[in-house]
């Protein structure tokens, strides 16, 4: 039977690191599956525990084809379901969700992991996101797709260098406080705008580390959750929507893919005003001007004032990557992962010193694809 609701139950991360180079991804996923059945007791009878497994990976960044095949025991998925979302990690959720609301399963494991170490160059494998005839011929990766997306940005929303100094310095700030976090060194501006350039606007410290990480949650419907805990957070929205594909056709500061999904999560969770009914957002921000570009999109200030978004203190103001987000470092595959678990731990108030006061509504907001285009936004609910 079909349940009306579904709950994240539990969360676990592994710490992220620039480069695990002693360990394999199995035994971080291990660990994260250890710490969520410490917390829940759940188990895999075939009848009353976990019978569906979604993992979250990419085979370039592990090196191998089928690459979930390799991580099927750790996760428990010998003769059970295990079906891999090679997109971005929220839209794990998002299958689990649907698996749930369809009344197929009642209890769904998610589980994702990324080593971006272990590839010897990460524009190698973001080149292969382009199309075969034109994209990849030119040399585009995701890193200078965004600078283009970031020059005119700026150019349309009055960002400067020193706005985006401003937020990198900030989450640095929050993710001294995320134990999680891979870089927790607090630094100043001029250090931001002192950092070699990678690609024109975009500086090495405007743009997220190499990581490595495994996240996981446990998913249940309304029906059950009460069997595993006494503080659920409740998933009331979840979209996703995609951009052309061919680079060349997109407008690049439109942020429609983002409007579209958010449009419709928001309906799905019966908010009409972000900025009235949202208390905490978490953005993947690969780049440091994507904090107030994913805001616009997401409806917390209007189209080209990112600018002023940041003058006016809107990132503290909406509780923005309280973790840290991404620019401190956390895997691309699973980032979405993380930005819900964290939205998730403030929501149960378990957070720690990230911790927010009265935190009851979140949004979590992942891209993938060169220069948001595909984006997915996830409501959550205490």
């Amino acid at each position: 039977m079909a349940t009306k609701r579904v709950a994240i139950c539990a969360v676990a991360q592994h710490k992220n690191d620039s480069d695990l180079w002693y360990k394999r991804f199995q035994g971080m996923l291990l660990d994260v599956l250890e710490d969520l059945q410490a917390q829940t007791g759940f188990d895999f009878d075939s009848e009353t525990g976990v019978r569906s497994i979604v993992s979250c990976s990419d085979d370039f960044f592990d090196a191998r084809t089928i690459s979930n095949n390799g991580v099927a025991d750790v996760l428990g998925a010998q003769y059970r379901a295990e079906e891999k979302m090679a997109q971005e990690g929220l839209n794990a959720i998002g299958y689990a969700m649907a698996q749930i609301l369809s009344g197929h399963e009642d209890l769904v494991l998610v589980m994702g992991h990324c080593k971006e170490s272990q590839p010897e160059s990460r524009e190698l494998i973001w080149n292969m996101g382009f199309d075969p005839f034109y994209g990849r011929a030119l040399g585009l990766d995701y890193l200078n797709a965004a600078a283009l997306q970031a020059r005119a940005y700026m150019g349309k929303a009055g960002l400067t260098e020193d706005h985006l100094a401003q937020i990198v310095v900030r989450a640095r700030q929050c993710a001294a406080r995320n134990p999680y976090a891979n870089c927790r060194e607090i630094i100043e501006p001029g250090k931001v705008k002192a950092s070699p350039m990678l690609c024109d606007p975009i500086r090495k410290l405007h743009a997220y580390p190499v990581s490595d990480g495994a996240v996981g949650m446990l998913l249940a419907s309304e029906e059950r959750v009460k069997e595993f805990t006494d503080k659920p957070v409740w998933l009331t929205g979840f979209a996703n929507c995609m951009d052309s594909f061919f680079f060349g056709d997109r407008d690049l500061t439109s942020n429609f893919a983002l409007k579209g999904a958010a449009e419709r999560a928001y309906k799905k969770a019966g908010i009409k005003d972000p900025k009235k009914s949202v208390d905490l957002v978490e953005v993947m921000d690969a780049y440091a001007y994507q904090q107030p570009m994913w805001m616009e999109g997401l409806g917390f200030c209007k189209d080209g004032q990112g600018a002023r978004f940041i003058d006016e203190a809107g990132l503290g103001k909406y509780k923005v990557n309280l973790s840290g987000g991404m620019l401190a470092g956390d895997p691309v595959i699973i980032s979405g992962l993380y930005r819900a678990a964290n939205a998730a731990l403030q929501l149960r108030g378990e957070a720690g010193d990230m911790q927010a006061p009265d935190v009851k509504c979140a949004v979590a907001q992942s891209t993938n694809g060169p220069a948001g285009q595909f984006h997915s936004v996830l409501i959550l609910e205490a």
